[in-house]
Parts: C-alpha cells; sequence; structure tokens
C-alpha cells in the first residue's frame, strides 16, 4: 500500500476516532491486525463490543463512503473479527458490527451496519 493510501486512512481513522469519542463511544484498540486481515477500530459502546470498519472517500462520485463496505468487505470483517475475539478474549454482552463512512467531510457513524 502506498504511503499517501497509508497517511490517508490514518487521517480517516483519526476522524472516525473523534466522531466515536463525541458519541460516547471509548476506543479499545486500532489496527488490530492478524493472519485474517485488518479491524480499523475497536471500540465499546457502554457494554457493548464494537467493530468499527472505517471507509474514507474524497466525494461521492462513485458512491460515498458507506457504498464501499460491500457483502465481501463485511465477510471479511467478521472473519477478523472472530479471530481478534479468539486472541484477545474480551469481555463482553453484545458486540456488533458500525461503519464509520467519511465522504469529503462529511462524517457518519452507522450503528450496527451489518449482521455477522
Amino acid at each position: 500500500m502506498g504511503r499517501e493510501r497509508l497517511e490517508s486512512g490514518g487521517r480517516g481513522e483519526d476522524r472516525a476516532s473523534q466522531a466515536l469519542r463525541a458519541q460516547g463511544y471509548r476506543i479499545v484498540e486500532r489496527n488490530f491486525r492478524c493472519r485474517q486481515g485488518e479491524l480499523d477500530l475497536i471500540a465499546r459502546d457502554g457494554d457493548t463490543l464494537v467493530f468499527v470498519e472505517v471507509r474514507s472517500r474524497a466525494d461521492d462520485r462513485f458512491g460515498g463512503g458507506a457504498a464501499a463496505v460491500g457483502p465481501g468487505k463485511q465477510r471479511q470483517v467478521v472473519r477478523v473479527a472472530q479471530a481478534y475475539l479468539s486472541i484477545r478474549r474480551p469481555r463482553f454482552d453484545t458486540c456488533r458490527f458500525d461503519v464509520v463512512a467519511i465522504t469529503g467531510d462529511d462524517v457518519v457513524v452507522i450503528k450496527d451496519a451489518f449482521r455477522g
């Protein structure tokens, strides 16, 4: 992955973290990596463990940030979340998958964006 794309992704994750904190989330971990892939953010929303996929796009010419989280990406995020649960063994009551869609200056938190 190119340096510019990595930096852009980092900025997107920073913006996503700020938006989540503003809504009361507590960030637990960023960029969890394992053999199955990577999770952008893991957070707590009250007692709920939240796996967060962050998608950034400069504009909506090809669809906004949310359009970039299709079924294939959802399956991959679920696989990595399963690995995270197996490796980290966090305590939680419930968990869910959220998406933070960033399109230009617009940041939208989509709670319970998909089911695993």
